[in-house]
Protein backbone atom coordinates (compact mmCIF):
# COMPACT_ATOMS: atom_id res chain seq x y z
CA UNK A 1 0.00 0.00 0.00
CA UNK A 2 1.09 3.47 -0.67
CA UNK A 3 -0.62 6.17 0.46
CA UNK A 4 -0.51 10.10 -0.18
CA UNK A 5 -2.58 12.10 2.28
CA UNK A 6 -3.08 15.55 0.65
CA UNK A 7 -4.28 16.36 -2.86
CA UNK A 8 -7.34 17.84 -5.01
CA UNK A 9 -8.01 15.12 -6.94
CA UNK A 10 -12.26 16.10 -6.48
CA UNK A 11 -13.63 17.44 -9.57
CA UNK A 12 -15.81 20.95 -9.04
CA UNK A 13 -14.79 21.52 -5.41
CA UNK A 14 -11.49 24.03 -5.49
CA UNK A 15 -8.81 24.82 -7.58
CA UNK A 16 -7.59 21.75 -7.96
CA UNK A 17 -9.29 18.81 -10.85
CA UNK A 18 -12.35 21.21 -12.56
CA UNK A 19 -14.24 18.08 -14.50
CA UNK A 20 -14.45 14.60 -14.13
CA UNK A 21 -12.12 13.88 -16.86
CA UNK A 22 -9.41 16.19 -15.11
CA UNK A 23 -9.75 13.64 -11.66
CA UNK A 24 -9.57 10.90 -13.90
CA UNK A 25 -6.35 12.57 -15.16
CA UNK A 26 -5.28 13.11 -12.21
CA UNK A 27 -5.89 9.73 -10.91
CA UNK A 28 -3.53 8.09 -13.53
CA UNK A 29 -1.01 10.33 -12.42
CA UNK A 30 -0.76 9.38 -8.97
CA UNK A 31 -0.87 5.27 -9.74
CA UNK A 32 1.89 5.93 -12.19
CA UNK A 33 3.40 7.59 -8.68
CA UNK A 34 2.99 3.83 -7.21
CA UNK A 35 -0.23 5.27 -5.50
CA UNK A 36 -3.27 3.07 -4.28
CA UNK A 37 -4.68 5.30 -2.05
CA UNK A 38 -5.54 8.85 -1.65
CA UNK A 39 -7.25 10.87 0.96
CA UNK A 40 -8.79 14.11 -0.99
CA UNK A 41 -8.49 16.87 0.65
CA UNK A 42 -10.84 19.87 -0.83
CA UNK A 43 -9.57 23.82 0.64
CA UNK A 44 -12.00 24.49 3.59
CA UNK A 45 -12.64 27.85 5.07
CA UNK A 46 -10.00 29.29 3.31
CA UNK A 47 -11.86 32.42 1.89
CA UNK A 48 -12.57 31.96 -0.84
CA UNK A 49 -13.42 27.59 -0.98
CA UNK A 50 -15.93 26.27 1.42
CA UNK A 51 -16.69 22.42 1.54
CA UNK A 52 -18.80 21.10 4.41
CA UNK A 53 -18.14 16.65 5.26
CA UNK A 54 -21.30 15.67 3.31
CA UNK A 55 -20.63 17.24 -0.20
CA UNK A 56 -16.87 15.77 -0.24
CA UNK A 57 -18.48 12.89 0.83
CA UNK A 58 -21.02 13.18 -1.94
CA UNK A 59 -18.02 13.57 -3.96
CA UNK A 60 -15.93 10.63 -3.10
CA UNK A 61 -18.60 8.21 -3.98
CA UNK A 62 -19.01 9.72 -7.49
CA UNK A 63 -15.24 9.60 -7.99
CA UNK A 64 -14.50 6.14 -6.84
CA UNK A 65 -17.77 5.01 -8.99
CA UNK A 66 -15.74 6.82 -11.49
CA UNK A 67 -12.52 4.77 -11.33
CA UNK A 68 -14.17 1.71 -11.08
CA UNK A 69 -15.67 2.25 -14.26
CA UNK A 70 -12.40 3.53 -15.81
CA UNK A 71 -10.75 0.13 -14.48
CA UNK A 72 -8.01 2.84 -12.61
CA UNK A 73 -6.37 1.27 -9.40
CA UNK A 74 -6.72 4.18 -6.82
CA UNK A 75 -9.11 4.30 -4.23
CA UNK A 76 -9.77 7.75 -2.41
CA UNK A 77 -10.72 8.40 1.15
CA UNK A 78 -12.21 11.54 2.12
CA UNK A 79 -10.66 14.34 4.39
CA UNK A 80 -10.44 18.00 4.06
CA UNK A 81 -7.63 20.55 4.60
CA UNK A 82 -8.92 23.26 6.87
CA UNK A 83 -7.68 26.46 6.87
CA UNK A 84 -6.48 27.70 10.40
CA UNK A 85 -9.61 29.64 11.45
CA UNK A 86 -10.70 30.20 14.93
CA UNK A 87 -13.77 28.39 15.59
CA UNK A 88 -12.27 25.04 14.46
CA UNK A 89 -12.98 23.78 17.44
CA UNK A 90 -16.57 24.66 18.02
CA UNK A 91 -17.11 23.92 14.38
CA UNK A 92 -15.89 19.84 15.45
CA UNK A 93 -17.80 20.08 18.75
CA UNK A 94 -21.15 20.91 16.88
CA UNK A 95 -24.06 18.25 16.64
CA UNK A 96 -24.47 18.83 12.41
CA UNK A 97 -20.92 17.69 11.82
CA UNK A 98 -19.67 20.04 8.83
CA UNK A 99 -15.50 19.39 9.16
CA UNK A 100 -13.79 15.91 8.30
CA UNK A 101 -10.63 14.19 9.63
CA UNK A 102 -8.60 12.60 7.45
CA UNK A 103 -10.39 8.97 6.19
CA UNK A 104 -12.71 9.38 9.68
CA UNK A 105 -9.93 8.88 12.30
CA UNK A 106 -10.43 9.96 15.90
CA UNK A 107 -7.84 12.50 15.69
CA UNK A 108 -5.62 13.31 12.01
CA UNK A 109 -6.76 16.73 10.84
CA UNK A 110 -5.04 18.28 8.63
CA UNK A 111 -4.47 21.91 8.74
CA UNK A 112 -3.48 24.77 6.21
CA UNK A 113 -1.40 28.18 7.39
CA UNK A 114 -1.37 31.43 5.66
CA UNK A 115 1.61 31.96 3.53
CA UNK A 116 3.36 34.57 4.42
CA UNK A 117 2.65 34.63 8.71
CA UNK A 118 1.78 32.16 11.33
CA UNK A 119 -1.21 33.50 13.06
CA UNK A 120 -0.75 35.02 16.74
CA UNK A 121 -3.66 32.70 18.27
CA UNK A 122 -1.78 29.44 16.55
CA UNK A 123 -0.72 27.87 19.01
CA UNK A 124 -3.71 28.28 21.35
CA UNK A 125 -5.71 26.86 18.61
CA UNK A 126 -3.24 24.16 18.27
CA UNK A 127 -3.18 23.33 21.98
CA UNK A 128 -7.14 23.54 21.91
CA UNK A 129 -7.83 20.96 19.35
CA UNK A 130 -5.06 18.67 21.02
CA UNK A 131 -7.13 18.83 24.16
CA UNK A 132 -10.02 18.28 22.12
CA UNK A 133 -8.44 14.67 21.01
CA UNK A 134 -7.11 15.79 17.98
CA UNK A 135 -3.58 15.68 16.34
CA UNK A 136 -3.22 18.74 13.79
CA UNK A 137 -0.88 18.04 10.63
CA UNK A 138 0.31 21.03 9.45
CA UNK A 139 0.40 21.26 5.56
CA UNK A 140 3.50 22.45 3.19
CA UNK A 141 5.07 24.41 6.48
CA UNK A 142 8.17 25.07 4.18
CA UNK A 143 5.90 27.37 1.73
CA UNK A 144 5.19 29.46 5.01
CA UNK A 145 7.74 33.01 5.21
CA UNK A 146 7.74 33.11 8.40
CA UNK A 147 8.63 29.16 8.93
CA UNK A 148 11.45 29.60 6.62
CA UNK A 149 12.53 32.73 8.15
CA UNK A 150 12.40 30.77 11.67
CA UNK A 151 12.40 27.22 11.73
CA UNK A 152 12.13 27.29 15.25
CA UNK A 153 8.60 28.23 15.01
CA UNK A 154 7.67 24.44 13.53
CA UNK A 155 10.21 22.72 15.80
CA UNK A 156 8.07 24.19 18.84
CA UNK A 157 4.81 23.31 17.23
CA UNK A 158 6.43 19.71 17.16
CA UNK A 159 7.90 19.74 20.50
CA UNK A 160 4.43 19.89 21.72
CA UNK A 161 2.84 16.86 19.73
CA UNK A 162 2.05 18.41 16.32
CA UNK A 163 2.68 16.81 13.18
CA UNK A 164 3.85 17.69 9.64
CA UNK A 165 3.56 17.41 6.31
CA UNK A 166 5.62 18.72 3.16
CA UNK A 167 4.96 18.79 -0.66
CA UNK A 168 6.51 16.49 -2.86
CA UNK A 169 7.55 18.88 -5.27
CA UNK A 170 9.13 20.62 -3.09
CA UNK A 171 11.59 17.72 -2.07
CA UNK A 172 11.65 16.95 -5.13
CA UNK A 173 12.94 20.38 -6.67
CA UNK A 174 10.36 21.03 -8.73
CA UNK A 175 9.65 24.72 -7.23
CA UNK A 176 12.59 25.94 -6.39
CA UNK A 177 16.16 25.30 -5.37
CA UNK A 178 14.99 27.10 -1.45
CA UNK A 179 12.18 25.31 -1.18
CA UNK A 180 14.43 22.04 -1.52
CA UNK A 181 16.95 23.48 0.54
CA UNK A 182 14.07 24.13 3.39
CA UNK A 183 12.67 20.83 3.01
CA UNK A 184 16.00 18.76 3.50
CA UNK A 185 16.27 20.96 6.41
CA UNK A 186 13.29 20.27 8.36
CA UNK A 187 13.45 16.92 6.85
CA UNK A 188 16.89 16.19 8.95
CA UNK A 189 15.61 17.78 12.15
CA UNK A 190 12.94 15.58 12.76
CA UNK A 191 10.05 18.01 11.72
CA UNK A 192 8.20 16.07 9.47
CA UNK A 193 6.58 13.64 9.32
CA UNK A 194 5.13 13.22 6.09
CA UNK A 195 5.82 13.35 2.33
CA UNK A 196 2.36 14.20 0.29
CA UNK A 197 1.87 15.44 -3.23
CA UNK A 198 -0.66 18.29 -2.73
CA UNK A 199 -1.74 17.89 -6.50
CA UNK A 200 -3.85 19.62 -8.43
CA UNK A 201 -3.26 18.83 -11.69
CA UNK A 202 -1.21 17.39 -14.36
CA UNK A 203 -0.36 19.75 -16.04
CA UNK A 204 2.08 21.50 -13.36
CA UNK A 205 0.95 20.00 -10.18
CA UNK A 206 0.97 16.37 -10.37
CA UNK A 207 1.28 13.94 -7.49
CA UNK A 208 5.61 13.67 -7.68
CA UNK A 209 6.03 11.20 -5.19
CA UNK A 210 8.00 9.28 -7.30
CA UNK A 211 10.66 11.62 -7.36
CA UNK A 212 10.70 12.74 -4.02
CA UNK A 213 11.31 9.39 -3.05
CA UNK A 214 13.91 8.94 -5.13
CA UNK A 215 15.63 12.17 -3.92
CA UNK A 216 15.25 10.86 -0.69
CA UNK A 217 16.02 7.58 -0.99
CA UNK A 218 19.49 8.65 -3.32
CA UNK A 219 20.46 11.59 -0.59
CA UNK A 220 19.16 10.88 2.96
CA UNK A 221 18.90 7.18 2.72
CA UNK A 222 16.12 4.61 2.34
CA UNK A 223 14.66 4.77 5.65
CA UNK A 224 13.72 8.09 5.51
CA UNK A 225 11.20 6.77 2.42
CA UNK A 226 10.25 4.06 4.63
CA UNK A 227 9.55 6.21 7.35
CA UNK A 228 7.24 8.74 5.46
CA UNK A 229 5.27 5.94 3.67
CA UNK A 230 4.45 3.71 6.77
CA UNK A 231 3.51 6.70 8.63
CA UNK A 232 1.07 7.43 5.61
CA UNK A 233 -0.37 4.16 5.67
CA UNK A 234 -0.94 3.90 9.52
CA UNK A 235 -2.41 7.65 9.36
CA UNK A 236 -5.11 6.29 7.57
CA UNK A 237 -6.03 3.58 9.45
CA UNK A 238 -6.17 5.44 12.56
CA UNK A 239 -2.86 4.15 14.01
CA UNK A 240 -0.22 6.00 16.26
CA UNK A 241 2.52 7.99 13.67
CA UNK A 242 6.18 7.54 14.39
CA UNK A 243 7.65 10.70 15.72
CA UNK A 244 11.30 10.75 16.65
CA UNK A 245 12.36 13.97 18.84
CA UNK A 246 12.41 16.88 17.18
CA UNK A 247 16.21 18.39 16.96
CA UNK A 248 16.30 22.53 17.73
CA UNK A 249 17.03 24.45 14.43
CA UNK A 250 20.13 25.90 16.23
CA UNK A 251 22.07 22.76 16.69
CA UNK A 252 23.50 20.44 14.45
CA UNK A 253 21.71 17.51 13.22
CA UNK A 254 22.56 13.92 14.72
CA UNK A 255 21.57 11.82 11.78
CA UNK A 256 21.94 8.64 14.55
CA UNK A 257 19.29 9.94 16.27
CA UNK A 258 16.87 9.84 13.73
CA UNK A 259 18.11 6.20 12.76
CA UNK A 260 17.61 5.09 16.12
CA UNK A 261 14.03 4.25 15.37
CA UNK A 262 14.69 1.53 13.03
Amino acid sequence: MNVDIHNHILWGLDDGAQSPEETLALARDAVQNGITHVIATPHHMDGKYENPASSIMQRVDEANRLLTEHEVPLTILPGMELHLYGEIVQDFQAAKQTLLTLNHTQSYVLLELPYDHVPAYTERLLFDLQMEGYIPVIAHPERNHAIRERPSTLYRMVERGVLAQITAASVAGKFSDKYQEISRKLIEHNLIHFIASDAHNVTRRGFALKAAYEWIDHKLGQQYTRFFQENACRLISGRDIAAPSPLPFERKKKRKKFLGLF
